[in-house]
C-alpha cells in the first residue's frame, strides 16, 4: 500500500484524476457539483492510517440538478464499467455492508462492474436524507437547538471540489448557529458551571475525593465547550473532542491547566487550577463584547470557602442580549440537545432528534 495520505486529499484527487474525466466524457452537458461531506473522521480531516480498517476509501460524492436526477442509474452504471478497480493502489471495489453496516474493500475479478462509492444526490435529497430538513425552507431556532452538532461540523467541515450548482451556497448556510441560538447555547454552558462549581470543594470537605473529581471533569468539559463556543466552531463526536479541542486559538494557555485539573490528587490543588481556567475563560468572554465587562477573578460562593467564578452571572448577562421571542420562551436555560445528552442513541436518531422540540415548544 501506498504512503497513507488524508481521506480528503484521496477523494479530491479520485474526482479529478478519474471520476470527472469519466462523467466530462459521458455526460458533456451535465451540470453537477462534487465534493466529500457528511459521515467518517476524513471529513473532519481527523482519520489516520487506522482509519483505513473500513468506511474508508476513493470516495466522492456527486450532486446533481433536479432535473437530471433521473439519470442516476445511468451515471452509476457507466461509473462502474469505467472506473479502475484501484486508484492510488486502493480498491475502487467494496463489500456490500454486513449486518452492522461495516464495509470493506475488496478486489474486483477482471471484468468485474465496480461495486463503486461514487454516492450520487440532489442538494435536496442529501440534506433530507442526512438532516432531514428541506433545504430551501427555513430554519426555526428548534430546529438549530435539535441538529446533531456532529452533523453540522460534517457539513462545515467538508471539502467541495467542484461547484456547477451552487452547493457551496448551501454549505455557508451552516457554517455556525444563527445569532441568537449562539447566544442562548452560552447560556447553557455559563449555566451549568455556575449550579457545579462550589461542589468540586463540598464534596472535598467530606473526603469525597472521587465525587470532587467527577465534577470536576464536567466543569473541564464545560470550559472546554464554551472555548468551542467563543470561537464558534462545531464540537465533533466525543472521538474527537479533545483533537478538536487542541486545535482552538484557546487551547494553548488552557490545555496545561485542564490537564492539571484532571490529574489533581487533592480538591484544593483542583480548585486552584480551575480558578485559572475560570479567569481566562472569563477574559474570553470579555474579548467577545456581547455584554459589558464581567469579572476575571475568582471570589467566595457566598460564605462558603470555595473559589468560583460564579457562572450564572455570566448566563444572566448574557441571556438579557437575546432578541429571538420564541428562545426567550424557553423556560428553562436547557441550550441544545447536544447540551442535553451525549447519548449516541439519541444524537444520531431523527425520529428522536424531531421528538425532542418539545422540550422548547
Amino acid at each position: 500500500m501506498t504512503k497513507f495520505e488524508k481521506g480528503k486529499k484521496l477523494s479530491e484527487d479520485f474526482f479529478t484524476q478519474v471520476v470527472k474525466k469519466i462523467l466530462d466524457e459521458n455526460f458533456p452537458d451535465l451540470k453537477y457539483s462534487a465534493g466529500l461531506l457528511g459521515s467518517w473522521s476524513e471529513v473532519l480531516g481527523f482519520d489516520t492510517e487506522l482509519s483505513t480498517d473500513h468506511h474508508w476509501w476513493p470516495r466522492v460524492m456527486v450532486f446533481l440538478e433536479e432535473k437530471d436526477f433521473e439519470k442516476k442509474s445511468k451515471i452509476s452504471k457507466i461509473l462502474s464499467q469505467q472506473l479502475p478497480p484501484q486508484f492510488k493502489e486502493y480498491s475502487t471495489h467494496f463489500w456490500e455492508p454486513d449486518k452492522i453496516w461495516v464495509q470493506l474493500l475488496s478486489t474486483a475479478k477482471k471484468g468485474q462492474a465496480i461495486n463503486h462509492r461514487v454516492e450520487i444526490y440532489t442538494i435536496q435529497s442529501y440534506f433530507q436524507e442526512y438532516l432531514k430538513i428541506y433545504i430551501n425552507k427555513k430554519l426555526s431556532v428548534f430546529d438549530w437547538l435539535t441538529f446533531s452538532e456532529q452533523k453540522l461540523k460534517t457539513i462545515k467541515s467538508g471539502e467541495i471540489f467542484y461547484d456547477e450548482i451552487g452547493l457551496k451556497n448551501i454549505q455557508k448556510k451552516f457554517d455556525y448557529y444563527p445569532h441568537d441560538v449562539w447566544l442562548f447555547l452560552l447560556v447553557s454552558e455559563w449555566g451549568k458551571i455556575g449550579q457545579e462549581e462550589p461542589f468540586v470543594g463540598r464534596c472535598g470537605d467530606v473526603n469525597d475525593e472521587l465525587g470532587s473529581k467527577i465534577i470536576a471533569t464536567r466543569l473541564v468539559q464545560s470550559i472546554m465547550r464554551l472555548c468551542f463556543l467563543m470561537e464558534k466552531e462545531y464540537i465533533p463526536y466525543s472521538k474527537w473532542f479533545g483533537t478538536a479541542f487542541s486545535k482552538l486559538k484557546s487551547a494553548k494557555k488552557l490545555m496545561p491547566i485542564l490537564n492539571k485539573i484532571l490529574s489533581s490528587e487533592s480538591w484544593k490543588e483542583r480548585e486552584k487550577y480551575l480558578s485559572k481556567a475560570y479567569s481566562i475563560l472569563a477574559h474570553n468572554h470579555n474579548n467577545l463584547e456581547i455584554t459589558k465587562i464581567l469579572h476575571t477573578k475568582v471570589s467566595y460562593f457566598h460564605d462558603r470557602p470555595y473559589l468560583v467564578i460564579h457562572g450564572e452571572i455570566f448566563a444572566e448577562e448574557i441571556r438579557k442580549h437575546i432578541k429571538d421571542k420564541n428562545i426567550l420562551k424557553i423556560e428553562s436555560h436547557i441550550g441544545s440537545v447536544n447540551q442535553i445528552s451525549n447519548s449516541v442513541d439519541l444524537l444520531e436518531n431523527d425520529i428522536l432528534l424531531h421528538k425532542m422540540k418539545n422540550l422548547y415548544q
